[in-house]
């Protein structure tokens, strides 16, 4: 098979378009592994890519998707053959390396990892970015010293994808679940993912003109960025840690130190892009094991031919959950 499926995106007269194309795999950029895509996941850094955001994407037509899983149908090196089950996440998949939502990718052996051996590639793409991200900052914040019991654990942007898996990632180790969002009436369905309570987007951007907040979390997952990250950090309580990873709400706020100096607190990064391949691996294998969580309530499976649509929903801040992208 010399020619395959892809969402293409294009530039024409300083408009961006997506359509569904048919590509050569020889046009594919030059790189140690060719993988037959099966699987592949909607995230919002995606969406950026497929609406022209030069700050992902510097060059069109381009094929957006950060995320892959498939079967490695040619290797130039020995530790990966055909017939593999590998998955692809982050370095510059998808950014301007053609990505996952075309059938097939040609990449460095180095972004390449095995399937974990609990997790089908359908379940890895379910998780995909979103989930190594989640499982990243709950692994910060244990390192931290966020124990089972300690109290409340608020996560933002809730019903989004790093935050959704994060909630349910939460509950199901036991930990009382805040979730925040601005949409009232996903509220049933962030419960249904183990979420305690359910807090509204406004709640925590009131105060923001203050030094210090109410001591109320004991350790928060940030998906959003902006004063609702200071926000967030100026509640939490003494030598409490939030884990940030996102930026949808903006990427400056308003800060003071008194949060860090007389409380204590950590305000951590979370980067799932360039960990280190072995970092990655090893998180992948906790999340197809010991953290391996039922995700069935937040997915939901669409083919290349829906992706532009639901490209559109998340851009639109309308998506929930996980949308799983078959290639087959």
């Amino acid at each position: 098979m010399s020619e395959f499926k892809a969402l293409l995106v294009s530039e024409e007269q300083g408009q961006f378009t997506r359509r569904v194309v048919l590509r050569r795999i020889d046009e594919l950029p030059a790189g140690e592994v060719l993988i037959r895509v099966h699987w592949s996941s909607l995230n919002y850094k995606d969406a950026l890519s497929a609406s022209g955001n030069r700050g992902v994407t510097r060059h069109y037509p381009h094929t957006p998707g950060i995320d892959a899983a498939g079967v490695v149908e040619a290797s130039a090196v020995p530790e990966l053959v055909p017939g593999d089950e590998v998955i692809v996440t982050g370095y510059d998949l998808g950014m301007n390396t053609p990505g996952g939502f075309g059938q097939y990718i040609r990449v460095p052996a180095g972004w390449v990892l095995k399937r974990p051996a609990g997790l089908s590639l359908r379940e890895s793409m379910v998780l995909g970015t979103a989930g190594l991200t989640a499982g990243l900052c709950i692994d910060k914040l244990q390192r931290a010293g966020l124990t089972a019991g300690a109290g409340p654990v608020l996560v933002t942007g809730a019903t989004g994808g790093v935050g959704s898996i994060a909630v349910a990632m939460l509950a199901q180790q036991g930990h009382e679940v805040v979730a925040m969002t601005g949409k009232a009436d996903q509220a049933d369905f962030l419960r249904g993912l183990g979420a305690s309570e359910v807090i509204s987007r406004e709640e925590m951007q009131s105060g923001t003109g203050k030094m210090l907040l109410a001591e109320r979390w004991a350790a928060a997952v940030d998906t959003v960025g902006g004063d609702i990250l200071f926000n967030v950090v100026k509640s939490l309580r003494y030598d409490a840690s939030v884990a940030c990873c996102g930026l949808t709400a903006g990427g400056q706020f308003q800060a003071s130190v008194f949060p860090f100096i007389l409380r204590s607190v950590n305000l951590l990064g979370v980067d799932s892009v360039e960990q280190p391949l072995v970092a990655k691996a090893s998180m992948w294998d906790r999340l197809s094991l010991q953290w391996k969580t039922d995700l069935s309530r937040l997915e939901r499976e669409i083919t290349l031919d829906q992706l532009s649509d639901h490209i559109d929903t998340i851009l639109a801040g309308s998506m929930t959950g996980r949308a799983v992208v078959n290639l087959g």
